[in-house]
């Protein structure tokens, strides 16, 4: 995509946009392949960051018993932006692959993250109610597998909807789900369609509500159709207004939407790095910014103390992540540790890792290939883990 107009074998298309190596530029200008709705920030009011430059090229990390310098992780990983705030202070910002600190780049799944924020002070506003059943809100899917779910099963990935989270596969519902959302282009003879009415074909159940962690991304899509219904507004704007206006976002961010407008709320967030590690610094600020109160603390709290573990030991995810102490509530992610650390994740390398008690937020945008890679998760984590140790 660097001639004008570039070859056809090297354009990005909507079939190849996250496929490698199409995927490296493509993540960085999704709007230029999907449409798209703005979620402005405040120009008047943005958070500036006072700069505290750490060195952490001297850092040693693992992987299957072979030592990697910082660089090295940063290369392996395919990063794209990577940013570490330290008591509110930008410590580290790296670039690479054509971004730059004002690049909004995709989120993938820690999209999942930003909307159970909203959803947080919503039901604070009593905007939302978490316990209220997904029909009380969306009647039309009285006749599916989401009949008897609750919000807040939605909010913890414990609704029983039977759905293959498979990103490899080539074909059934997650294909047919990804064409919903504009995200894969129609074969021939398909009809078009939408995320909202691809809800109605997810009828069967493969176990009871409030079961194990199961990870279903149209429940996450599914929650911000809740939102706009209860609170008569569009889902980028109540975004805008709520949370990416009042953090003091450095620039507007947008998300990504299906022919009708729905938002791709599981995956389709495109925002800088250093405002991702803003979001991570509001969590450490326990939802304030000076007076204003964003996020409420409660909230907060709940994220890094809830949860049920059993769930997470029973759920999908387990053999990512052997071994780790977790639990997921609300969208994010806790590793329990000595002091937690609250994370969110996306496919091909999204990561946001906030560590409240000593003030650390570090966030990474990727281009990598395949999009799940224990390796790389794995090795993520041992970053997060060996950053805070060079900076407490």
């Amino acid at each position: 995509m660097h001639d004008f107009p570039s070859n056809s074998d090297d354009q990005v298309t909507l079939a190849n946009w996250r496929t490698a190596p199409f995927n490296q530029w493509a993540f960085q200008h999704v709007r230029e392949v999907i449409p798209s709705a703005d979620i402005a920030n405040d120009p008047a009011g943005v958070r500036e960051l006072s700069v505290d430059p750490v060195d952490l090229s001297d850092l040693s990390l693992t992987r299957e018993g072979q030592a990697i310098d910082f660089e090295g992780f940063l290369d392996q990983t395919l990063t794209d932006g990577f940013v570490v705030l330290h008591k509110g202070k930008l410590v580290y910002e790296h670039y690479a692959h054509g971004m730059t600190e004002v690049t909004p780049h995709i989120l993938m799944s820690v999209s999942k993250s930003m909307l159970g924020l909203l959803a947080g002070i919503l039901i604070d506003q009593n905007v939302l109610n978490e316990e209220a059943l997904v029909t009380d809100y969306i009647p039309e899917l009285a006749d599916t597998a989401y009949a008897g779910a609750t919000i807040r099963h939605l909010l913890d990935m414990r609704a029983g909807i039977e759905f293959d989270e498979d990103y490899l596969i080539t074909s059934g519902p997650i294909v047919e789900y990804r064409k919903a959302t504009n995200w894969n282009p129609l074969d021939p003879g398909d009809v078009p369609s939408d995320l909202r009415s691809f809800f109605s074909s997810l009828t069967s159940s493969d176990g009871p509500h409030d079961g194990r962690f199961h990870y279903v991304s149209p429940n996450t899509d599914l929650l911000a159709w809740i939102i706009e219904r209860a609170a008569g507004r569009r889902y980028a704007d109540l975004m805008s207004e709520y949370l990416w206006r009042p953090i003091g976002a450095g620039t507007s961010a947008y998300i990504t939407v299906d022919r009708l407008g729905a938002p791709r709320a599981a995956g389709g967030m495109c925002i800088t790095t250093k405002d991702l590690a803003l979001v991570g610094q509001l969590l450490i600020e326990n939802g304030r910014r000076g007076q204003n109160q964003i996020v409420p603390e409660a909230w907060i709290d709940d994220l890094e103390s809830g949860g049920d573990a059993q769930a997470w030991k029973t759920g999908d995810f387990i053999d990512h992540f052997p071994g780790l102490p977790i639990r997921y509530r609300s969208k994010w992610y806790v590793l329990e540790e000595s002091s937690p650390i609250l994370f969110c994740l996306g496919i091909h390398g999204q990561y946001l890792f906030v560590d409240r008690e000593n003030e650390i937020s570090i966030a990474k945008h990727s281009s990598r290939g395949l999009p799940l890679d224990d390796g790389d998760e794995n090795l993520a984590i041992q970053a997060a883990l060996a950053i805070r140790e060079r900076l407490i």
